[in-house]
């Protein structure tokens, strides 16, 4: 049996705010995540919440994003 993860609300609101960046810039999770330079599950993750991004993982996102990391959080 495999544990499933808690999701933190902030993470949960945090992955929201990136898809909906990312859709708004018709990008898909795929294109995205080799413009944020990740891999594709980990940004799946993000999005759904069940990752934690470190700072560093959050201004890189911004960047692809072209925003300021502030504006995400």
């Amino acid at each position: 049996m495999v544990k499933k993860e808690a999701k933190f609300k902030e993470c949960v609101a945090f992955g929201v705010r990136i898809k909906d960046l990312r859709t708004e810039m018709n990008l898909t999770q795929e294109k995205f995540a080799h413009k944020a330079k990740i891999h594709r599950t980990y940004l799946v993750g993000i999005e759904t919440g069940s990752r934690n991004p470190t700072l560093t993982m959050i201004h890189q996102l911004a960047k692809a994003l072209k925003v300021d990391a502030s504006w995400l959080v």
